[in-house]
C-alpha cells in the first residue's frame, strides 16, 4: 500500500505521516524544493523512518501539484491514498492568498491524484465550509452553508465544492473542528483559534489575583479539537471500506460556550476567571447598520483597533465569538465505533496547551528584552540618579549603552556617582539642578537640549516625601507647597520642556515614579499622595493628546523602597520594602515595554475595592491610620526621637499583609 501526503510539513500533516509510518507502506510527501531542510528537521523531530518517505518535489500553486511528466508515471498506479492537506489555515491572510492556495490548491491536487489514479482521495476540509450557518449543520449538508463573506470561510467551502463534483476518482471528505495541540504533549505550531485569547488571559493574571472573580463575554458555542484526535479519526476512517462520498465531522459532539473555553484556559494558567459573562448576542437587538455605522467611527475605530493590538487579537476572530453554527457528527461517530477514539474534554489537557504555548509560542518571547536593546546611544535623563532608585537605575542604562544623563541637588555625591559609572566604561553626564526652581528646570532643559540634541526617554524620579496627620500640618501649609512644587510643578517643567523635541521627533518615552499611596489612599500621606496624584492625571490627560504622536507615558506606582527619603521614620525599618535594585528592575520594565501603568496587585485592587465598596475601604484606611500613629520626627519631638519604640507585632503583621503600602 502506498500513499502521498501533500502538506506534510504543516502541523496535520506531520502527525498523520507519523500514524501512517504505523502501517505498511511508502509515503510519497508532496515538498517544495526550498522546504527541504524544512523537512528534515520535522522527521528528525518526529522521529520519521525516512528509508519509507519518497520525496516529491513539486508545487501546490502550479498545474498538477508541479510535478512533471516522468514524475506522473512513476507513481500512476502506487498510490491508494491521497491525502490532501495543504492548505492555509489563517483567519487574517488575504483574501488572494487564500484562494490560491485553497480553492486552486484543491483543484491542482484534484488533477495530480487522477492524473496517477489514486484509489482515493481524501480532503482535509473544515468546519468553517459551514460558513456561519445558524443551526445544525449535518454532515450530508453543503449547499445550506451561510455567511461566507469571509475570505477563509469562501474558500473553505469552494475547495470543498471541487472535490464533491469530482467524478474522476472517489473521494472522502474530512471537516475537522478548530484543531489546538496535541492532547498529550501540548504542542502547537502556530497561534490560532482560542490562542489569540492567551495574551489577554496573562494580562488578566499579571494584574489581578486568581481568586477575584472578574467580568467576561460569553456567546456561541465553539468547536474545539487536539491534532492528536482528528489525524487518528482520519486515519481510522480513511482505511474503513464503503465510506467513499461520505463527509465526516471531526468535532466535540458537546462543544462548550466561548466563556466557558477562556475560564478553562483561565484556570490552566492560573489566572482569574470571569465569573459574570454578558452574553454578547443580547446585543442582536442592535440593527446592524447602527453597528456599523457606530463601529466605523474614527475613535471607535482607533480604540478597538488599539484594544486587539495590545491584546494581539486579529479583528477577523470577534465574529466567531458569536459563532451560531452546532455540528451533528453520527457518520463519524459510526466510523470511528469500537476504535477508542474521541475527543478528551478541553478542561483535561487546556493545562498542557497553556503550558506548551507559554514555554514556545508566547509572543512575549519573541520581543527584545533586553535593556540595551531599547536604550544603547539613546539619551536618557534620570532626576534623583545620585542615590536610591535614580541611582540603580542610571547604573543599569549606562551599562546597557545609554547616553546617561543623571541630576540631583548635591554636587558630591552626584559628581561621584557619575565617575563611578564612568569608570565601569558608561557615557554618563551628571548636571546638578534644583527641581523645586523653575528657573532651574528651565536652565537644565536648555542646557541637556543643546549639549544633546534631544532626550528619549526622561526618568522623573526625584521626589519629596513627607509623612505627617493632616491635625499635626494646620499651621504646616508649606509641606504641601513644597512637596508639590517638586513632585508635580518639577517633573511637569521638564516634561513641557523636553517634549516640543520627542513631538518634532514623533518619538520619546516619559516615565514618571508615582506610589502605591495614590492607588491605596494612604493615611497621613495626604500631601505627597496629592503632588503625585496630579502628576497621574496629567499624564492619563498626556497621553491621549500624544500618543498618536510616538510619545508614550508609563507611570509607576511604586511600593515602599528602602530609600533615605523614608529614613525618618523608624518604623519602616521593621516592615516589608523594596531594595533600589528591586524597584530599578520595575523601570527596566517600563523602558523595556512602555506599558501605560506598572503597578503591583495589591495597589490595583486596593483602588478596586475603593471604587466598588468606598465606605468599606475607609474603614480599613482609618483602622491603619489609628494603628500606626505619627512618628516623632513628624511631631518635631526630638527628644522622643531618639527612644522612638519599635513598631508592636500587630503592626508588622499590618504591614506584611499590605506589602509594599506606606502608613
Amino acid at each position: 500500500m502506498s500513499y502521498f501526503v501533500t502538506g506534510a510539513t504543516g502541523f496535520l500533516g506531520r502527525y498523520l505521516v507519523g500514524n501512517l509510518l504505523k502501517r505498511k507502506g511508502s509515503i510519497h510527501v508532496l515538498v517544495r524544493k526550498d522546504s527541504q531542510k524544512k523537512l528534515e528537521a520535522i522527521a528528525k523531530k518526529m522521529g520519521w523512518d525516512m528509508k519509507r518517505i519518497v520525496v516529491v518535489h513539486g508545487d501546490m500553486t502550479a498545474a498538477k501539484c508541479g510535478l512533471s511528466a516522468a514524475q506522473i508515471r512513476a507513481l500512476s498506479g502506487k498510490v491508494k491514498h491521497f491525502f490532501h492537506l495543504a492548505a492555509i489555515y489563517d483567519l487574517s491572510a488575504n483574501a488572494e492568498s487564500q484562494r490560491a492556495a485553497n480553492v486552486d490548491g484543491t483543484q491542482y491536487a484534484l488533477d495530480l491524484a487522477a492524473a496517477i489514479g489514486a484509489g482515493c482521495f481524501h480532503h482535509t476540509s473544515s468546519i468553517a465550509a459551514a460558513g456561519l450557518y445558524p443551526g445544525v449543520f449535518r454532515e450530508d449538508m453543503f449547499d445550506e452553508a451561510e455567511g461566507l463573506d469571509d475570505p477563509y470561510l469562501r474558500t473553505k467551502h469552494d475547495s470543498e465544492g471541487l472535490v464533491r463534483e469530482e467524478k474522476r476518482i472517489p473521494w472522502r471528505i474530512y471537516r475537522p473542528g478548530m484543531v489546538v495541540g496535541h492532547s498529550q504533549t501540548g504542542e502547537m505550531d502556530k497561534i490560532d483559534g482560542p490562542y489569540y485569547f492567551f495574551t489577554f488571559i496573562k494580562k488578566l493574571r499579571e494584574m489581578l489575583p486568581q481568586w477575584m472573580p472578574t467580568l467576561g463575554i460569553e456567546g456561541g458555542r465553539i468547536n474545539i479539537v487536539p491534532v492528536d484526535y482528528v489525524v487518528d479519526a482520519m486515519d481510522h476512517i480513511a482505511h474503513k471500506p464503503k465510506l467513499d462520498g461520505h463527509t465526516f465531522h471531526l468535532t466535540d459532539p458537546e462543544p462548550m460556550r466561548v466563556g466557558e473555553v477562556l475560564n478553562a484556559f483561565a484556570r490552566a494558567g492560573h489566572a482569574p476567571e470571569m465569573t459574570m459573562r454578558i452574553d454578547a448576542r443580547m446585543f442582536a437587538f442592535v440593527p446592524s447598520s447602527i453597528r456599523g455605522a457606530v463601529g466605523n467611527l474614527p475613535p471607535v475605530r482607533r480604540f478597538v483597533g488599539m484594544l486587539l493590538k495590545d491584546f494581539r487579537i486579529p479583528k477577523q476572530t470577534l465574529k466567531f465569538i458569536t459563532y451560531p453554527t452546532r455540528f451533528d457528527n453520527r457518520e463519524t461517530e459510526r466510523a470511528l465505533r469500537g476504535s477508542g477514539i474521541a475527543v478528551p474534554r478541553l478542561d483535561d489537557y487546556a493545562w498542557r496547551l497553556w503550558d506548551y504555548w507559554e514555554r514556545h509560542l508566547d509572543p512575549d518571547l519573541f520581543v527584545d528584552r533586553t535593556l540595551k536593546g531599547k536604550v544603547r546611544n539613546k539619551v536618557v535623563v534620570i532626576t534623583g540618579g545620585s542615590s536610591g532608585i535614580g541611582l540603580s537605575t542610571a547604573q543599569r542604562v549606562a551599562e546597557a549603552g545609554a547616553v546617561t544623563i543623571i541630576v540631583a541637588r548635591g554636587e558630591e555625591e552626584l559628581f561621584k556617582a557619575r565617575d563611578e559609572m564612568k569608570k565601569a566604561g558608561g557615557k554618563v553626564f551628571a548636571y546638578t539642578a534644583d527641581l523645586a526652581d523653575m528657573a532651574d528646570c528651565d536652565k537644565l532643559v536648555e542646557k541637556v537640549l543643546k549639549e544633546h540634541g534631544h532626550v528619549d526617554i526622561l526618568i522623573n524620579n526625584a521626589g519629596r516625601s513627607i509623612r505627617r496627620s493632616i491635625e499635626l500640618s494646620y499651621d504646616r501649609f508649606h509641606d504641601f507647597e513644597r512637596t508639590m512644587q517638586l513632585n508635580y510643578f518639577g517633573s511637569l517643567r521638564l516634561i513641557m520642556g523636553f517634549m516640543p523635541t520627542m513631538t518634532h521627533r514623533r518619538k520619546g518615552h516619559i516615565i514618571n515614579i508615582s506610589s502605591i499611596g495614590v492607588l491605596a489612599n494612604s493615611p497621613r500621606f495626604s500631601a505627597y499622595v496629592a503632588s503625585k496624584a496630579a502628576l497621574d492625571a496629567f499624564s492619563r490627560c498626556a497621553q491621549g493628546e500624544l500618543s498618536g504622536k510616538g510619545i508614550s507615558f508609563t507611570t509607576i506606582n511604586m511600593p515602599l523602597v528602602k530609600t533615605p527619603m523614608i529614613a525618618p521614620t523608624k518604623m519602616y525599618d521593621s516592615v516589608p520594602t523594596l531594595s533600589p535594585d528591586e524597584a530599578a528592575d520595575l523601570l527596566v520594565k517600563a523602558i523595556i515595554e512602555k506599558p501605560s501603568r506598572i503597578a503591583t496587585r495589591l495597589g490595583i485592587f486596593a483602588a478596586l475595592i475603593n471604587a466598588v465598596a468606598p465606605k468599606a475601604y475607609e474603614v480599613v484606611m482609618n483602622t491603619a491610620f489609628e494603628l500606626f500613629p505619627d512618628s516623632a520626627a513628624a511631631k518635631g519631638d526630638k527628644k522622643a526621637l531618639k527612644g522612638e519604640t519599635q513598631p508592636s507585632g500587630e503592626q508588622i503583621a499590618f504591614a506584611a499583609l499590605m506589602r509594599g503600602v506606606h502608613w
